[in-house]
């Protein structure tokens, strides 16, 4: 959703965007001012390595090609108890059961019909599919749901069991840059390429990278607590689930560039509420209707265990995420002073004014007014102000 380069926008007619909005696509809107090159913008270079990530990951066999070199264990596994099988989920061993002393996952999957023990302890026929779990001894203990991954895919992917078991903490950015097929790469670009301009331009471009991937963040770590919440709410307590805790596998992969992009998509509706969008390429809708309506999509998901009920969750904390820091884009500098100097977040800027450029008084009633009236509310000279301001450390 946007990355544009366009003027500023004037006071908006009734019923009219701004001057510089377009009526874009699906989930269009465009950016509003005047800047460097695309190809000089952080928010193109965030959609040329998704992209290119992409693409290196479908030649190692990820990415939805039908292939795979490895495979990612979901955290659930069907496990053998006499004559059935019984379904756990975070260990390949029933809690009763003696613990091999180390597991290992086989290499080919295998189907097969066996006979299950239902949670009213019944008995039915079920086949089941997934990878073998193998012991020190190579012999089965378990056959285990899991999804074929590219190494890109397995090495970077976000799942409770890996930044909560495995302390890696990389994951929080690393998985913003992984896509499960072409549609989900083209939604998540297209929703950044309408609207990431909008935000890189009034925050500076150094720290709208800072903004984009800590709202990516936020929705890792509200997945990760929602589902560490559900696991140990159902599986160790084996108390009832509750809507709103998500009760899927803790080693389920979360891949995508939806949160950091619900973060900008939120920012802009901020910005600029009255910008209007085409859903679909015809139905209009203001930004922010589309806002509160992607949001609402994302709590009811969450609520009622809808597919993709855990996506929803990182969408929810990337929102706010965005919605947090646009409110407040003076607070980025306390996290990120050392990545600029002149835009008007950092306080460098606030505190060395170049000559011929606005002076901290200026700059701080400008960022007020954007944050109490919107974008559209800003004068030609304070839009002219802002800019400078935002591009002197092109200077």
């Amino acid at each position: 959703m946007g990355i544009y380069d366009r003027d500023y926008a004037r006071a908006p007619r009734p019923g009219r965007p701004p001057r510089g909005v377009r009526r874009m696509g699906p989930l269009g809107g465009g950016g509003m001012f005047p800047g460097k090159p695309w190809s000089r913008t952080v928010n193109a270079w965030i959609i040329l390595l998704c992209v290119a990530v992409f693409v290196i990951d479908g030649f190692m066999g990820g990415a939805g090609t039908g292939r795979s070199s490895g495979y990612i264990e979901t955290g659930r596994y069907w496990v053998p108890d006499g004559d059935v099988w019984v379904e756990v989920t975070g260990t390949p061993y029933r809690p009763d059961s003696i613990r091999p002393q180390q597991t290992h996952l086989g290499v080919s999957p295998v189907s097969e019909v066996v006979q299950i023990r239902t949670s009213d302890g019944q008995t039915a026929s079920k086949t089941i599919y997934g990878i073998p779990v193998l012991d020190q001894h190579n012999q089965v203990v378990a056959v285990a749901e899991a999804t074929g991954a590219s190494g890109l895919m397995r090495w970077f992917h976000f799942s409770t069991k890996r930044v909560i078991g495995g302390a890696e903490l990389w994951r929080l950015i690393t998985f913003q840059f992984l896509h499960a097929d072409l549609y989900h790469l083209l939604f998540n670009m297209m929703a950044l390429y309408f609207f990431g301009s909008l935000i890189e331009n009034m925050l500076g471009s150094k720290r709208y990278l800072a903004f984009y991937l800590i709202c990516g963040a936020a929705g890792g770590i509200l997945y990760l607590l929602l589902n560490l919440a559900g696991y140990m709410w159902v599986e160790q307590l084996g108390l009832r689930q509750i809507p709103g805790l998500l009760d899927n596998a803790p080693g389920m992969p979360l891949i995508g560039a939806s949160a950091g992009v619900f973060g900008v998509l939120i920012g802009g509706a901020f910005l600029a509420p009255m910008a209007r969008v085409l859903i679909f390429f015809m139905i209009p809708m203001r930004l922010s209707t589309l806002a509160w309506l992607l949001i609402g999509i994302s709590v009811a998901s969450i609520l009622f265990g809808w597919d993709n009920a855990g996506g929803e969750a990182a969408h929810l904390g990337g929102a706010i995420a965005g919605w947090a820091m646009i409110r407040h884009p003076d607070q980025l500098h306390r996290f990120f002073d050392w990545l600029g100097r002149f835009d008007p977040t950092s306080r460098r800027f606030r505190a060395r004014p170049a000559a011929g450029e606005a002076g901290t008084a200026d700059i701080d009633r400008i960022l007020a007014k954007i944050s109490r009236d919107g974008l559209q509310s800003l004068t030609k000279a304070e839009k002219r102000t802002l800019q400078e301001a935002s591009e002197g450390d092109a200077r």
